[in-house]
């Protein structure tokens, strides 16, 4: 017999539930359901069970829902506190009941009541988070780079500015690696903190069985002044034809805080005898890469998709935290079906900061949250939006003006998935 909905209880989890939330949410990622028990006590160490959400349908889980504080940076550098969630699943065999709804209204809810400025995730599909106010705030690209092509001298054996590059190991990543973060992090619109956990699990120093391990190569960059200005993460294959090397270099991750960093550590990748081919982690679609070569046709992008999803939660504090190179004034009428920020707000902004309030002046442009939330960090286009009728100008230009507050330069970039 099928249990109604509402008979189905959805609540935050107990330390007795991981087990089962665990062996959920393998389910719902199409990993072996099996739990071992090394799992449950790495999900013990790091998740907070007042922000882990599980439905029980009787005494078996069947959906999952996880939160976390984060840090995202908004334009101009200010970091902004996000909720940010991941580990969201139903089990198929209860899809359509609703309750990743209830979830998602429980976290949410929560959220706004602690005062985070925006919810943020990366969305595993594109249609489902629109519903809930989230959109999509930043894209991403993966690059691959045909070495022959590139035009770099093969007899490269390092920078010519004076910088160096050495191989290092992953407690030397462990120790370089969280401040050269933190001083991307100021930098980048887009992207969000990372924790000691990070640096563990993607050095090797924490395993997990979900996730087999195999050492990967880092270098990093220093500068003539000897500063870490840049790292990588990767690894490389073994392969022959005819005698002929075919192999190549994949990058897990690679940050740098200038582009002289970024070009020494990809040109280093091309330099590494018998690699013929590069492939990049997921990096900006306007990412300098491409550039940093005599023949930028050699790197080509294979896939490209949006990334970070945000949903904006607090009006008032979101415009206000982010910075503006334009100078003017503009009436937004925010809808929001679940009432967490909806109402009509008027932004005044310029290069010396700039303030929101509620208003009861007449809306120049009407927009529901998500494409608020895609509008943020300034990648996306009001124009665009209104062209496709998911933003609705009041008064003629508003799409315009907005255009010239929120949008930059360069375009936003999150590296990293949670």
């Amino acid at each position: 017999m099928t249990r109604s909905p509402d008979a189905i209880d959805v609540r935050p989890i107990t330390r007795d539930d991981i087990p089962d939330w665990t062996r959920a949410l393998n389910t719902g990622f199409l990993r072996p359901p099996k739990v071992a028990e090394t799992e449950i006590a790495d999900r013990g160490s790091y998740i907070v069970p007042e922000r882990t959400l599980g439905a029980f349908d009787g005494d078996r889980c069947v959906a999952t829902f996880r939160s976390f504080p984060q840090q995202i940076t908004a334009v101009g550098g200010t970091p902004v506190p996000a909720d940010a969630i991941s580990n969201v699943t139903v089990t198929p065999t209860h899809r359509r009941r609703g309750l990743l709804t209830r979830m998602m209204a429980h976290d949410l809810k929560a959220a706004k009541d602690r005062g985070d400025v925006v919810a943020t995730l990366i969305a595993a599909e594109y249609p489902i988070y629109g519903r809930y106010g989230f959109g999509p705030a930043t894209w991403a690209a993966r690059w691959t780079i045909d070495v022959p092509r590139t035009g770099l001298d093969p007899r490269w054996s390092g920078p010519d500015d004076g910088g160096r590059i050495d191989l290092v190991d992953g407690a030397d990543v462990r120790k370089l690696g969280p401040e050269l973060h933190e001083r991307l992090r100021r930098a980048q619109p887009g992207a969000v903190s990372r924790d000691e956990r990070w640096w563990q699990t993607n050095t090797g120093a924490v395993l997990l069985d979900r996730s087999p391990w195999t050492e990967p190569f880092y270098a990093v960059y220093r500068s003539a002044a000897g500063e870490v200005e840049g790292l990588v993460s990767y690894k490389a294959d073994d392969s022959w034809f005819d005698k002929q090397p075919q192999n190549k270099a994949e990058v897990n991750w690679l940050i740098a805080v200038t582009p002289a960093a970024e070009r020494a550590l990809w040109h280093y990748l091309c330099s590494i005898d018998w690699i013929t081919k590069v492939t990049s982690d997921m990096r900006a679609p306007d990412d300098l890469l491409p550039l940093f070569f005599p023949d930028p046709r050699a790197a080509h992008i294979t896939a490209q998709a949006d990334w970070l999803w945000v949903r904006v939660l607090d009006v008032v504090r979101a415009l206000e935290t982010r910075t503006y190179t334009g100078t003017g004034t503009l009436v937004l009428e925010v809808l929001d079906a679940a009432g967490l920020a909806g109402g009509r707000y008027r932004l005044e902004a310029g290069p010396d900061g700039a303030s929101c309030a509620p208003t009861q002046e007449d809306a120049e442009l009407t927009l529901d949250v998500s494409e608020l939330g895609a509008l943020w960090l300034g990648d996306e286009s009001a124009v665009r939006l209104a062209a496709l009728g998911r933003v609705r100008e009041q008064q003629k230009g508003a799409a315009s003006v907005a255009d010239a507050l929120l949008r930059t330069s360069r375009r936003p970039w999150c590296p990293d998935v949670f």
